[in-house]
């Protein structure tokens, strides 16, 4: 059982950066972005790109970290990752969202995210092919913690823990005690009135997709290095982010963050008692349970 909470944490630390994203756009934009989760396995490819890049312009940089499988290139192409990943999502918004949201045709959004998702999926697989990739071909070891239980860890498994709560943390530092948190909050509760104070409310919208974006990004990639890159990990991601968002409720960072961690470790846990192939349905029961004891999440407010 032991082994089943750390995973689920692991899981929860990807499925939180994905689920902060979607519940800023839900939240701000007012629609359901089944595109979002498309965004992890573009950054999860553009970051498998980058390291191959950077290791052929500097081969120096393909030093590993040890005890991680991680390079130096592949931290560096995290970060490039991060930025072509939210560009991305500004220019999806740009060419797609936006003609659709000045219509005013706000459950038009929703299929046109539903198209978006599947334009996305199938570029990837059509450059890059169907079968799974990985960042490193190395095997990665696991280091015993206890026999008795056996509980066993990846040097990997620590790092993607670790710096998705650095994430976490910083954006929290960011909408707590910046004039954008600010401007952002005035936003989610009335676009109207913080125009009329001053707030830039496109600026204010690209800002949304840029961190969406650069946080599905790293949420893709650490999936990736956990397991492998496939073309239509987005698909099986966007349930689980969805049920984050919902668990936590919607406009919450910080509920998206505790969604994220409650769906990882419930469908781990759900190992002990289901067969794997029914543990798929767990993030749809949380959401079931939540719309009906809680509809507004665990942090989410009723709103108009």
């Amino acid at each position: 059982m032991i082994q089943n909470v750390i995973d689920g944490v692991l899981t929860g630390s990807y499925l939180s950066l994905g689920a902060i994203g979607l519940t800023l756009v839900m939240h701000i934009l007012r629609f359901a972005n089944f595109s979002h989760a498309e965004l992890l396995s573009l950054g999860a490819y553009a970051a498998l790109v980058c390291d191959a890049l950077v290791t052929a312009l500097a081969p120096v940089l393909a030093i590993k970290l040890a005890p991680l499988s991680l390079t130096w290139a592949l931290g560096l192409a995290i970060v490039l990752s991060m930025v072509l990943t939210g560009l991305s999502a500004v220019v999806i918004d740009r060419l797609v969202f936006r003609r659709v949201r000045e219509r005013g045709a706000e459950l038009s959004m929703v299929f046109a995210s539903f198209g978006m998702a599947l334009v996305i999926r199938n570029i990837i697989g059509l450059i890059f092919g169907l079968s799974p990739k990985l960042y490193s071909q190395e095997i990665a070891f696991a280091t015993v913690l206890s026999f008795d239980p056996l509980i066993l860890v990846k040097p990997d498994q620590v790092f993607v823990l670790l710096a998705a709560l650095v994430l976490m943390f910083a954006l929290h530092l960011v909408l707590s005690r910046t004039t954008f948190g600010y401007s952002l909050r005035a936003v989610a509760e009335n676009p109207a009135l913080a125009q009329i104070n001053g707030v830039n409310l496109a600026r204010t919208i690209v800002a949304v997709w840029l961190i969406g974006g650069g946080l599905a990004a790293v949420a893709g990639i650490f999936y990736g290095m956990s397991h492998q890159i496939i073309p239509v990990m987005g698909r099986d991601l966007v349930l689980p982010i969805f049920a984050a968002t919902i668990v936590g409720g919607i406009g919450s960072v910080y509920g998206a963050v505790l969604g994220g961690f409650i769906v990882g470790l419930a469908g781990n846990l759900a190992l002990l008692v289901l067969p794997a192939g029914y543990t798929p349905s767990v993030p749809f029961l949380l959401i079931l349970a939540v719309l009906i004891l809680r509809p507004h999440g665990l942090f989410g407010e009723a709103r108009a």
